[in-house]
This record gives C-alpha cells, structure tokens and sequence, in this order.
C-alpha cells in the first residue's frame, strides 16, 4: 500500500479532469488501498505568481505550506491536467513554480548538474486533450515532456507512468464513463503497487 497524492490542476471543477481526479482518488481510497490526500489547485488560496523568481524569497501562505507537507508525506504522485496551447493551465503552472522551488525540490550540484530533492517517490501523469492521440507527438508532446520529463522527473519522481485521455471533444457518453473507470482503476493499483511506509496523512495546523 502506498500514500497517494493526487494533485488536480484543471480551475474547472466540472471539467472531465476534476472528474477522472475524483475517481482517481475513489479507487485509492479502497479498503486494500494505501492513504490518499488530494491537492485541488482550484480550492488552494495560494499567489501563482513567483514574484521575484528565483533571486528572493516570498511569502509561503498555509494552503502553500500544507502543499509541501503533503508532497514530503508521499510515496507515490499523480498530476491531472489538460493540455492547453502546448502546456498546462496557469494554475497548476503557477502551483509549480510556488511549491517545486530550488533547495527543497531540487538543488544544483558543485559541476553545475541539476539533482532531484523528491525521490523515493513514483509518479504517473493523467493527460486530457481535445487532439487525437496520432497528433500529439506530431506538435513534440510538449505538455508531457513539460510535466512528466522536466518537472516531475527532473525533482526526482521516477518512474513517471503516462495515461492519456484523448479526442476529448468528440468522445460519447458510454467512452466518458469507461475513462472514468479505468481512472478508478489506476487509483487502486497505483495505492496499492508498493508497501505502506505506516505514515499518518498529515492533518492542517
């Protein structure tokens, strides 16, 4: 069993994505499972904006602070977002730069090399896309390559499982609802792939 922590990154709660997170987290939470937490970028009372980049500090506000906890108390993450205009939305952009920052998330070695602050962790990103699968790689799979290669992997979370969700615009009823159980079903496996280490969800001071 392993503690889960599923962070959702779509602003919309009524998106397909907010919806795939739910069920996600319905099948963590089985009774065989490992403990679950959730990040709901869209509920979290956090400034997206790194004001000063990376030259001086900023504010950590509670719901930021909580974040971080949360991630330090994982064992396995999963990051829902959409693909919009080759990326991700601003929120889950923004949670990035605000929670992954230099020195806690990672940190540059003496030769320069980057190295990853997050390990013993494994990962798995959920991806929604109006374009069909075929087109993706065509445009470089930049959302993937973005969160999976230069975000999550580059902080040390290895391996990084991929699940795509496409032709989202033109997907019927009847294909909506087997997503919405094959996301159950991922919650269930990924919680229980690897042994509990005992640790208790942190509860908000």
């Amino acid at each position: 069993m392993t503690n889960t922590l599923v962070i959702d990154g779509h602003p919309d709660a009524g998106s397909l994505t907010a919806a795939l997170a739910q069920q996600y987290v319905a099948g963590a939470s089985g009774p065989d499972s490992g403990r679950v937490a959730t990040l709901t970028l869209r509920d979290l009372d956090i400034d997206p904006v790194l004001h000063g980049g990376y030259r001086r500090g900023q504010l950590v506000e509670p719901d930021l602070a909580r974040a971080r906890e949360l991630i330090e108390w994982s064992e396995h993450i999963t990051v829902l977002t959409p693909v919009w205009w080759g990326s991700v939305p601003a929120l889950l952009k923004g949670f990035f730069d605000r929670a992954l920052v230099i020195g806690w998330a990672f940190r540059y070695q003496d030769n320069g090399r980057p190295e990853g602050l997050l390990g013993s962790r494994t990962g798995r990103l959920m991806v929604t896309s109006d374009s069909p699968r075929w087109y993706l790689p065509l445009v470089g799979d930049t959302t993937v390559r973005q969160v999976k290669g230069r975000t999550m992997e580059f902080c040390g979370i290895k391996p990084v499982r991929l699940t795509r969700f496409t032709d989202v615009r033109n997907a019927t009823d009847a294909r909506r609802d087997a997503w919405l159980e094959q996301s159950r079903a991922l919650g269930a496996s990924d919680a229980g792939a690897t042994a509990a280490l005992g640790a208790q969800v942190p509860t908000a001071a």
